[in-house]
């Protein structure tokens, strides 16, 4: 965890409130932040902390992920990469990177870019190993897993961020794809525009996870995504 660089105090609200824990994750919400607070904070807690920090221009949520979260984050990133595979869909993959615009910021659980421009911009940026967040281009697709309900406005994040999908596992038994519309709200579809799969197709994977021994669940998974590969 790093420390934070600059010397401006850092103002946290007082009386934050607090969600009950739900499958092992915990969120604390302080209302009335401002963007310099948020800033030094995220550079103080870092990324791949098991916390994320989600500011939408005023409010702040904390979240820390627990056991179950972390466990459904490894298996959809499990199935992207099957199905990338089985279609030969190139991808650069940023996992829990924060993004920020002018005014608000996010770490999501798993991001990638799909679109050719950006992979090329993201694959240079990878070999000169650089550490500045602006030479990454913003993600095509970010993925959420809310075990409780989200407590920020995020969407608002995502349009600012130009985010055109987004999936949100809810409570580990809903799978929702949304797609960013031209009046910037976003839309429930039935099948993920970078992917080609199907919102039913991910969960009953993420089903069948728990009931199978995990070697035989990704031979399955990965002999299901090469046979989309044939369809296409």
């Amino acid at each position: 965890m790093s420390a934070i660089a600059s010397t401006e105090p850092v103002t946290i609200p007082a009386d934050p409130a607090f969600v009950p824990i739900e499958g092992g994750d915990q969120r604390t919400v302080f209302r009335g932040v401002d963007w310099h607070t948020y800033n030094q904070l995220s550079e103080a807690t870092g990324e791949g902390q098991h916390v994320r920090l989600i500011y939408d221009g005023k409010d702040l949520e904390i979240m820390v992920t627990g056991y179950v979260h972390e466990y459904l984050k490894e298996l959809l990133r499990t199935i992207v990469r099957a199905v990338t595979m089985g279609r030969d869909i190139d991808s650069v993959g940023s996992g829990e990177t924060t993004w920020k615009t002018e005014i608000r910021g996010l770490e999501a659980d798993l991001t990638y870019c799909f679109e050719p421009e950006k992979i090329r911009v993201a694959k240079a940026a990878l070999a000169r190993r650089s550490m500045d967040p602006a030479d990454y281009p913003r993600p095509d697709l970010a993925i959420e897993i809310d075990m409780s309900p989200p407590q920020v406005d995020r969407p608002a994040i995502y349009t600012d961020l130009g985010v055109a999908e987004v999936w949100r596992l809810v409570r580990g038994q809903e799978l929702i794809i949304e797609q960013l519309q031209a009046d910037g709200s976003y839309a429930s579809v039935e099948e993920s525009r970078f992917l080609h799969i199907r919102a039913g197709d991910i969960l009953r994977w993420l089903n069948e996870a728990v009931t199978e021994r995990e070697a035989a669940w990704n031979r399955r998974l990965i002999q299901w995504a090469m046979g989309l590969g044939h369809q296409a």
